[in-house]
């Protein structure tokens, strides 16, 4: 066996429908797409949609709500979440860049601590916002919140 004699096995291919070839390849006249109409037309394509002219589905469905382009996101973490993280990571204090490094959150993210949890050590923490009870949680332990405005 050499290059000039390989073949594709029996049945493994076929020869392309070439569409619009004379009436003898049994695909000329109107190729394959019927008889008039929008769908035979040269150039036709359906609109992402379309229902032939029936009012789509998205109108047909009223509007709801509204996007508020003030809201600000935050990733929530608990005084749970941060007494793990100073347990696993040895750390006395928990600022933005510790969490960042620890892969906790990613740069841009905002954090906000929540009381969800016990908190049983001394710890001084940075944060872009703060529950009142968490503040007051962290606090009781001789810790102390510092809040970021970035």
């Amino acid at each position: 066996m050499e290059l000039h004699n390989l073949k594709p096995a029996k049945g493994s291919t076929k020869n392309p429908k070439r569409i619009g070839r004379g009436q003898g390849s049994g695909h000329g006249g109107t190729s394959t797409r019927g008889h008039k109409g929008q769908k035979s037309r040269s150039g036709y394509s359906r609109k992402r949609g379309f229902e032939g002219g029936q009012m789509p589905l998205q109108q047909r469905l009223p509007k709801r709500g509204f996007k508020n382009i003030n809201r600000v996101e935050y990733i929530a973490l608990n005084l749970k979440r941060l007494q793990e993280i100073s347990d696993k990571y040895n750390l006395t204090s928990i600022d933005l860049d510790s969490l960042v490094a620890n892969g906790i959150v990613k740069k841009k993210e905002k954090v906000k601590i929540l009381a969800n949890g016990e908190l049983n050590c001394k710890l001084a923490v940075t944060a872009h916002a703060c529950s009142a009870k968490a503040k007051e949680a962290i606090e009781a332990q001789g810790g102390t919140i510092n809040l970021v405005t970035k």
